[in-house]
């Protein structure tokens, strides 16, 4: 990766000239100009997309990469990378054997940006479909629209021959929502507030005792690629907190928050907290800070810096006053830098890489120290 001093000291030597002959324009700095040249390709995802293989030989970064020096587009490249998490039913995250709502269904959300064609699609609350991925393809291919949500999404899906399946419950996550049920009944007739505390007691319990992977609580994988002409698509797709309430839709669907993708500039997805990441549309403030000449890991801690100070609910804070949930970023820019980033490096979290130099998994660079809960 380059190094960032040189590049802006590179920018503003070649803009010196300009400057000295123009006024300086009404909002102060002008945004940074990027020329495509030609990159090495690489593929940078959530951890997960470097660890489940459902059966096969490749994870999902592996896949993704192995397809776009193949020549495919990126789009299906990265899409076929998460489609083997999807369906991978050792992974509690994302599609086929996801985590459910609390009243035991799997709903499931997707969305996809395509950089070269400026064109988008998503889908929420589905149904039925263990790949929300490719349905949220063909919302972007089929349609003029960016997003189709629960039944329709589902109507759609089925309209474009994809199996409607009754349950995406495996055995794992059925059981594990019957052990939620139990420990959470008597929750149901306590005041809203003193439930969500006990909520996220319960939550926090199961994850110690191993009905829940810390890193999956909040589900999702996020996956951006660039090719070596410089092209750039990404895809988020999750079964969304674990035992929402039904319909609840998170930001992994919501371009600008759980995927921001602009072709000139670079790529955002997201994983963790999604109402956290809606509210402050970080995805897409990343990809703007880039723009505006900031390396992927600075464009990533100013805009977790923007969650933190907007994190204002005792509820959502720790005793110090930092946010008591984690939420992680994978950026990519045109110059295929990237960077991983959490607000807490709790439990490990990670995020994956596929080069030149074969897939890595590499550890996300904090905000704050410690955890997200005391």
């Amino acid at each position: 990766m380059s190094d960032k001093v040189t590049r802006r000291e590179f920018v503003l030597t070649g803009t010196a000239g300009l400057a000295a002959a123009a006024a300086v324009p009404a909002f102060g700095q002008a945004p940074t100009i990027m020329t495509k040249t030609s990159v090495k390709p690489v593929v940078v995802a959530s951890a997960n997309g470097n660890r489940y293989k459902n059966g096969g030989s490749m994870t999902g970064v592996e896949k993704a990469f192995s397809m776009i020096t193949q020549g495919s587009d990126v789009m299906d490249a990265v899409i076929a990378g998460v489609n083997i998490v999807e369906l991978d039913p050792e992974d509690t995250s994302v599609g086929y054997g996801g985590l459910p709502n609390a009243d035991g269904v799997v709903q499931l959300d997707s969305c996809c940006m395509h950089g070269p064609r400026r064109r988008a699609g998503g889908v929420a609350a589905l149904e039925g479909v263990r790949t929300p991925s490719l349905v949220a393809q063909k919302v972007m291919d089929e349609t003029d629209h960016h997003l189709i949500v629960g039944k329709g999404a589902q109507e759609f899906a089925r309209s474009m021959g994809f199996k409607v399946e009754d349950d995406l419950n495996t055995e794992r996550s059925r059981k594990a929502w019957i052990e939620w049920k139990r420990r959470t009944d008597p929750l149901h007739y306590l005041d809203p507030v003193k439930r969500e505390a006990a909520m996220r007691r319960v939550a926090l319990d199961m994850m110690a005792d191993g009905w829940i992977d810390p890193n999956h609580f909040y589900g999702t994988i996020n996956c951006d690629a660039i090719n070596a002409k410089g092209e750039i698509c990404g895809v988020t797709t999750t079964s969304g907190l674990a035992w929402k309430i039904p319909g609840r839709v998170g930001d992994s669907p919501i371009l600008g928050a759980g995927l921001y993708v602009d072709n000139e500039v670079g790529a955002a997805g997201s994983t963790g907290r999604g109402e956290a990441n809606i509210y402050n549309l970080t995805s897409y403030l990343i990809v703007e800070n880039m723009r505006r000449g900031m390396h992927p890991k600075d464009a990533g801690m100013d805009a977790m810096k923007r969650i933190k100070a907007n994190t204002v609910e005792k509820r959502l804070q720790r005793p110090d006053g930092n946010p008591n949930f984690n939420i992680n970023f994978y950026v990519l820019n045109a110059q295929g830098e990237y960077a991983g980033l959490a607000m807490y490096a709790e439990n490990n979290v990670s995020y994956a890489v596929c080069s030149e130099n074969g897939a890595q998994t590499l550890p996300c660079e904090p905000l704050l120290p410690g955890k997200s809960t005391d």
